[in-house]
Parts: C-alpha cells; structure tokens; sequence
C-alpha cells in the first residue's frame, strides 16, 4: 500500500495554519490552532516511516500517538466554544451546527491514538509499506460521524461503530496509524475550511 495524498495534506495542514491563519489569531483560536499544528507535525514526522522512506521507530510513533491524544476528545472540543468560528479560525459553522458528530470524532481521535500508541511496537503489517487503500479520507469516510468507520475493519467488537483502544493496539502500527488519520481527515473535510 503507499499512502494517498491526504497524509500530505494533514502533514501540510499545520503549515498550513501556522503561515497563514496564526498571523492574526489570539485568545482560543489561536490555541486550537496550535494544537493542529502540533498534531500536525506528529504526522510529518511519521509519514517518512509510514512510507517505507525511513526505518520504522517505535519510539517516534510513541510520542506522535501521545501529542494526538494530548489534543483529542474534550482537551479538543473544549477549544470550540459557541461564537468562537470566524476569521481567522479555520472551523466550519458545522462544527456547532452538528456538535455531536464534531464531538464524536474528537473522541474517536483519542480512542484510536490510544490504540496507536498501543500498537507502536507492533511493528509494521503489509510488507512493512502503508499500502493504497483507504488511507486518511478513503471512500469510508462519508457521511454521518455514526456511519464514518463504515467497514468492517473499523467496527468493534458486536457491531459496535467505533473499535476500542485495546483492539486497534493489537493492530500492526500501520493499520492502527490509518485508523487515527482517517479520524483526522473526516474532521478536516466536515468540519475545516478549505485554505485559499
């Protein structure tokens, strides 16, 4: 598998922010885009990895799968107070429009960086390569958060929607990895902005 181009567009987004939006944000906007940046930085410094560009670390994906979950679930959406959207913040109206599903995938994000973290030191599944398929914004990723992990490689156990942190840690790294960016693309293309 290689990765799609949406892991180069998450690995940019923090770029992204940081060179344009973050010249004129304060206060919590700011805030919240520091924290996609960051979680954008965990990207680019595993994609290298994920590609088969570099020695897979252990290590490293650690600490990316740390700094996502430091910047998921209600550390996340306490970020997106109600009257908080506008220039320069990058957010949707949707993502007060829609709460529920903007706060699912918030916690979503922190149960499959859990996993992630988890499944570091499984090492690499499909031939040590992320493979093409459904990386970050496959055909899965449409639709309502409850219907997002749509295959059954993202349902839990009895048909739950949303696998827990203990099941995706038994996951090779690579799989676990295209789970948590996939929660991160659905996010983006729902809930962020299109730059320009």
């Amino acid at each position: 598998m290689k990765i799609t181009t949406t892991l180069a567009a998450i690995a940019m987004t923090g770029t992204t922010v940081a060179a344009l939006a973050h010249s004129g944000a304060t206060g919590i906007v700011k805030e919240r885009m520091d924290g996609m940046k960051a979680m954008g930085d965990a990207v680019k410094s595993v994609a290298p990895m994920m590609r088969g560009e570099m020695e897979y670390d252990a290590d490293t994906m650690r600490a990316a799968a740390r700094t996502f979950q430091q910047h998921a679930g209600e550390a996340m959406t306490e970020l997106f107070p109600e009257g908080s959207g506008g220039m320069p913040s990058e957010a949707k109206d949707a993502v007060w429009e829609d709460w529920d599903a903007f706060a699912d995938l918030a916690d979503r994000l922190a149960v499959y960086a859990e996993g992630l973290e988890g499944a570091a030191g499984n090492g690499m599944g499909q031939g040590g390569q992320m493979g093409t398929g459904s990386m970050m914004g496959g055909g899965s990723m449409t639709g309502d958060a409850s219907g997002m992990m749509g295959g059954s490689a993202m349902m839990g156990a009895g048909g739950s929607d949303m696998m827990t942190a203990e099941h995706i840690a038994e996951m090779p790294v690579d799989a676990a990895f295209t789970m948590t960016t996939e929660v991160c693309s659905a996010c983006h293309s729902r809930f962020r902005a299109e730059d320009g």
